[in-house]
């Protein structure tokens, strides 16, 4: 998969390799500890998808700029942010194999090196008048917060419509993917129907990608990096469940959620949801319902001008449906 990342990312190689060096400099501080932190952040970057799409979505409409370059730190600054309040919020000790900051550096200082990112993140907005870019992705963050709050809202209940599904995933997921679009393509353009599209674009990519990661819980491979079953033990309602509970008699449904509810750690009872989920068509709906959402965004990228960039977005958005974790 390095490969394809690699491939996706041709066109924007050069200005890649400059953006890790400015973000370097954009997390610096005058405090030693906060600067071990953040260089412990840096060595555990994963694939920089949301920088490639912000680069990209500028290359699509434009020639990238410093602009460019801030819109794509200020998106990382708040993303990180917001991950390292996640990692506290969840109790987790794990972020994609390596120890999490609240793990090694313990709750308060977890917290407050989010805060310092976050305003780090404001600062080189405002430093530079980006209020354009600074309002879309301050609006991506104010939606992801709701997503997860409704998310967790619904949890209780388990009882989540379709609708309320793919209201927090927009907001959660899709939200961000939406800013990186929108952010790269305001680097380079004041044309608010072209930042729009972009937008879009981000939009229906973000909404297929958390679909897909929906499907892997249900999946029997151990290679995608998270163990199947771990959303059923969160209690998170995904769409294959929630399709699957919609097509099922009353005796079933009451069934699934006591065990959701009441024995989502025990894996033999996991085990029965996921066979029932499969059953149902849950895993075949929801693969088509993402492969919809493919084909809208395809739809959305053709109205951009047919360049390397473009073609690099098409290959990404085929990447988000076709990767293995």
């Amino acid at each position: 998969m390095s490969k394809i990342v690699d491939e996706i990312k041709k066109p924007i190689a050069i200005q890649m390799v400059a953006f890790e060096n400015k973000f370097k400099d954009a997390m610096q501080s005058s405090v030693p500890l906060l600067d071990k932190i953040t260089n412990y952040i840096l060595k555990r970057k994963g694939k920089q998808i949301r920088p490639m799409l912000v680069f990209l979505s500028a290359q699509i409409n434009g020639e990238i700029n410093e602009t460019t370059h801030r819109a794509a730190a200020l998106i990382e600054l708040l993303h990180t942010a917001t991950l390292v309040h996640d990692d506290v919020v969840d109790d987790s000790n794990e972020r994609r194999g390596f120890f999490s900051i609240n793990a090694l550096w313990k709750n308060k200082i977890a917290v407050l090196i989010g805060d310092f990112l976050l305003s780090k993140g404001l600062l080189l907005s405002l430093d530079n008048n980006d209020f354009h870019l600074l309002k879309i992705v301050s609006t991506a963050v104010r939606d992801m917060s709701e997503g997860e709050l409704l998310q967790i809202e619904k949890a209780r209940r388990l009882d989540i419509s379709e609708e309320i599904y793919f209201e927090i995933i927009t907001k959660k997921t899709a939200a961000l993917i939406a800013a990186c679009c929108a952010a790269g393509c305001a680097s380079v353009t004041t044309n608010e129907n072209v930042i729009a599209l972009a937008k879009e674009f981000g939009t229906l990519t973000g909404i297929a990608f958390q679909i897909k990661d929906d499907l892997f819980d249900f999946a029997d491979d151990t290679s995608i990096g998270k163990p199947t079953g771990i959303d059923i033990k969160e209690k998170k309602m995904t769409l294959p469940l929630i399709y699957a509970l919609n097509n099922c008699t009353w005796i079933e449904k009451r069934k699934i959620i006591n065990i959701i509810k009441n024995h989502s750690q025990e894996s033999e009872k996991v085990k029965q949801v996921i066979d029932f989920v499969i059953e149902k068509g849950g895993i075949i709906y929801a693969n088509k319902i993402m492969n919809d959402y493919k084909n809208k965004a395809l739809i959305a990228l053709n109205k951009f001008p047919d360049n390397e960039a473009r073609k690099s977005l098409e290959r990404l958005l085929v990447y988000v449906i076709e990767r293995k974790k």
